[in-house]
């Protein structure tokens, strides 16, 4: 561990760059120093690994952004659990993590990879364990949630601490069983990025209008 604190130290916080440029949007990253590479991105974070050091994940947030001190104590919160990451060290603007292998379901369906009911099974076992340790799992959608051997695993864990209910996860079971299952039960094909965004932005719009529409006047 000191030696991948040094190579994070030394190699990747004084050369990589991380801009919000939108809080609705994953972060954009910019001059990534090898041998790093990225995992991932998200609103808040940006996620990297380094060569020869594969077990590790190492989630640096966006300047401005909040929220590091809030996921480091939602996983001292989880403890250990086969579905989620745990956090290895935590400091003011990174946070080592267990590294999850597999494919995130929006990328699963973007490759026709099947999301199998294994999976779904798995992330509402997952999220009820996370409840069940005083949490409250917020934003759990497509890009939030892995598929690895068709077993489901939650990869982001950074809004369990809000107060406020989320039914993105309910949203998305909703499509997987009505639209999603019936088709790929039967033959899985990949779909196009276009049409997964296209997807992805008209629901942040629908769950706008209903956030408006539900407050008291």
């Amino acid at each position: 561990m000191e030696k991948l604190l040094k190579q994070i130290t030394d190699e990747l916080l004084g050369q990589v760059i991380i801009e919000s440029v939108n809080p609705l949007e994953p972060v954009v990253v910019r001059n990534v120093p090898k041998p790093w590479k990225i995992l991932g991105t998200g609103n808040y974070a940006a996620v990297f690994c380094r060569q020869g050091a594969e077990a590790y994940a190492v989630k640096i947030y966006a300047p401005g952004r909040p929220g590091i001190g809030e996921e480091a104590e939602v996983y001292r919160s989880l403890g250990r659990h086969p579905a989620y990451s745990e956090c290895y060290y935590a400091e003011t603007d990174f946070l080592i993590l267990k590294r999850l292998g597999g494919v995130t379901f929006y990328d699963a369906m973007k490759r026709g990879i099947l999301i199998p009911g294994q999976a779904i099974e798995d992330i509402d076992n997952a999220l009820k364990y996370a409840r069940s340790r005083g949490l409250r799992p917020h934003d759990i959608h497509a890009k939030n949630v892995m598929l690895r051997d068709g077993r489901g695993l939650i990869v982001d864990i950074s809004d369990f601490l809000k107060d406020d209910d989320c039914s993105m996860w309910e949203d998305f079971k909703r499509l997987y069983y009505r639209l999603y299952w019936p088709v790929a039960s039967r033959r899985v094909f990949p779909l196009p990025r276009p049409v997964l965004e296209t997807v992805r932005r008209g629901y942040q719009l629908w769950r706008r209008w209903k956030e408006k529409t539900s407050r008291p006047n």
